[in-house]
């Protein structure tokens, strides 16, 4: 169904080009847009450089000079002189969470601290302003990107605010203090493995793991009906336009929260195109292939359902934790370091993984057998190999490479990984915005040794396999100080320099080129969501999904391209985002 699904949109888009090219160059028929005097990157297949861009309707009619551009043009042709402007394909976010951090700042915004005393500073104005016994909840905290690398002490917590709850979820574990653990009926005697202990005393130490989450009592989400919802996601979308995105994928969807990307595909208007990755709703490790097949027809989909506005994309599952919080799944123990970190006690604890390869092979056979791309979540190389064997796995019984399949995240991919993603066409989902953020982290606790395995861009590219590159957004709207910033121009920069936010090289090997990130940003990510025939580059009879930019990124000192601004975001011929610069 997926692949007659894209053959018919692949037909639809090469006959329009039909149509217009037949009457482009004729009166009757003149461009809506052109753009001129610039430098258009169209990302081809050539990586071809021109002058001038033509528009009409949603598609791209001509991408040759000034004059041939400008003869296209008719009495009502918008024409924009470019002053020498560059002009590159719109960029594609591969996976973010723009509706969760449509939410994320609703009481205020939130900081995005880079020391405990920062963190402990806004706790106690927090504490200070707030009624006695509200709760405080920062939501997606990550301690380890703190200067001490480390998360707040139990006491640190308590002495700012001692008679408030106190939640910093890092998403797979997280901190608590004493108020918290009062209100959550929470004591030494509580029995739960997420709930860490002093080693020496056995005390509860605030510091905590997912699995135990469930027993805070933390307030309720604001009721918000679809329209306030859809109208908050709209606003978190324009924010990605003003930063050159055109596409995005959202990187999990409950089935039953699909009815908001509906409603604002009906109610609109969007000025992004989606691509939603489906989280797998059933408990798959005890099910049989039968009963698995079962579940899975229920599903809304498969891949590729839906049109150029709003598809469904991948089905998602999470093979293991995060390397922020201690558990991402590795090849080897953690460590010493991470006992001091994190609070492991065991010294050959590797992580927490969701499943074996396994349980994991029946739902990715089925999977594949109803056309679903499919996809894991993993942070540690000890995951990705169990989803590459589970993949290797359902490749005995139908070939996976045609179904794009891809991992989130992976993070550490050896030699023996990298071959094997390359041999069954498996995508690496990249977050660069985790290596700027985190590689410091990860070289101090896992050594000089394990880190070479991290991000390796240029290791994957050379050996074949797609890297299509995103942030990971979650959690509050600046493009900048997000958690998991989603500004591409950072990205892209991480990829070129492979530089973290401390100013540290890491592995500069790994570094790829300008022209190799930005097809990480472009064509690769159209080709995870099998539109690379629709867009992803500047090319006649694909979508009119372009950005115009302040600087040329592929001379300018590189240093700058972190700093580039956006100028104009173009999605199916509309401009979406214009600012006065232009």
């Amino acid at each position: 169904m997926r692949k007659f699904t894209v053959f018919l949109l692949s037909l639809f888009s090469a006959a329009s080009w039909l149509l217009i090219a037949a009457g482009c160059s004729g009166p009757e028929i003149p461009a809506d847009l052109v753009l001129y005097n610039g430098r258009v990157v169209t990302v081809d297949s050539a990586f071809t450089i021109t002058s001038a861009v033509a528009v009409t309707g949603e598609w791209i009619t001509a991408v040759c000079s000034d004059k041939e551009v400008l003869a296209l043009a008719g009495p009502q042709t918008e024409r924009i002189d470019l002053a020498g402007r560059m002009v590159v394909p719109g960029l594609i976010e591969a996976h973010a969470h723009p509706d969760g951090a449509s939410l994320s700042e609703l009481e205020g915004p939130l900081p995005n601290p880079r020391n405990l005393s920062a963190l402990l500073d806004w706790l106690y104005s927090q504490a200070h302003s707030r009624p006695a016994g509200a709760w405080i909840v920062h939501p997606k905290l990550f301690a380890t990107r703190l200067a001490e690398l480390r998360p707040p002490t139990l006491a640190e917590l308590d002495s700012v605010a001692p008679e408030h709850p106190v939640f910093l979820d890092g998403s797979f574990g997280g901190s608590i203090n004493s108020a918290a653990m009062r209100a959550s009926g929470i004591t030494d005697k509580t029995d739960n493995p997420g709930l860490l202990r002093d080693p020496v005393t056995g005390k509860l130490n605030g510091k905590i793991r997912l699995s135990a989450f469930e027993l805070l009592k933390t307030p309720p989400a604001p009721a918000l009906s679809v329209q306030e919802r859809a109208e908050l996601l709209l606003k978190m979308l324009s924010l990605y336009n003003q930063v050159g995105f055109t596409s995005y994928t959202a990187g999990e969807v409950k089935p039953e929260a699909v009815e908001l990307f509906r409603y604002i595909r009906e109610h609109g208007p969007l000025t992004i195109r989606a691509y939603l990755n489906i989280l797998v709703p059933f408990d798959f490790k005890q099910m049989t292939l039968e009963q698995i097949r079962s579940e899975v027809a229920k599903l809304p989909g498969p891949t590729g359902t839906g049109d150029q506005w709003l598809r469904f994309g991948a089905l998602k599952t999470f093979a293991d934790g995060g390397i922020l919080t201690g558990t991402a799944y590795l090849r080897e123990p953690w460590g010493p370091k991470a006992a001091e970190i994190f609070g492991v006690t065991d010294p050959g604890y590797r992580g927490i993984p969701r499943y074996t390869a396994e349980q994991f092979a029946p739902l990715v056979q089925a999977g594949a057998e109803a056309g679903w791309k499919m996809t894991a979540h993993a942070t540690g190389g000890g995951a990705v190999d169990g989803i590459l064997e589970a993949y290797e796995q359902a490749n005995k019984a139908l070939p996976v490479a045609p179904l794009r399949f891809s991992i989130i995240h992976g993070n550490f991919f050896d030699r023996r990984a990298i071959e094997r993603c390359a041999a069954l066409g498996v995508i690496a989902d990249a977050q660069p915005a985790w290596f700027y953020k985190d590689a410091d982290a990860m070289l101090d606790i896992l050594g000089p040794e394990r880190i070479r395995t991290f991000h390796p861009y240029r290791s994957l590219i050379d050996a074949g396999v797609v890297i299509s590159a995103g942030s990971d957004h979650m959690v509050i709207a600046d493009n900048l100080e997000s958690i998991n910033p989603y500004n591409p121009w950072l990205g892209l920069w991480v990829m070129l320099t492979h530089r973290t936010e401390r100013g540290t090289v890491v592995e500069p090997e790994e570094a790829i080129t300008r022209e190799q990130a930005l097809r990480c940003y472009t064509i690769n990510n159209a080709y995870a969501s099998f539109e690379e025939k629709l867009k992803g580059s500047i090319e006649p009879g694909k979508l009119a999904d372009l950005v115009v930019i302040d600087r040329d990124y592929l001379a300018c000192p590189l240093d700058q391209v972190r700093e580039i601004k956006v100028l104009m975001t173009v999605v199916g011929g509309r401009q979406v985002w214009r600012s006065a610069g232009i």
